[in-house]
């Protein structure tokens, strides 16, 4: 089986550079495949679920440590 996750490591961008770049790279996925976003942004606990919420895609878990935000989207 392969391995359908994306790394995106958008540390240290602030908003709106984060969403948009994920938006980039998921567009370029095929559906089902999964994007871990990386981020520092703290807007991104905002933006990335809203985002995900108006593409149509799943947010599949959102994590946080010392101040980094871990997402994993599922492209629809």
């Amino acid at each position: 089986m392969t391995d359908n996750k994306t790394h995106l490591d958008v540390k240290g961008l602030l908003c709106p550079l984060p969403v948009l770049k994920a938006r980039k790279v998921l567009k370029a996925l095929a559906p089902g495949s999964i994007l871990r976003l990386v981020a520092t942004d703290p807007a991104s606990v905002i933006d990335v679920p809203h985002y995900c919420n108006e593409a149509g895609h799943t947010l599949l878990s959102h994590d946080e440590q010392d101040g980094v935000f871990t997402y994993e989207i599922e492209r629809k």
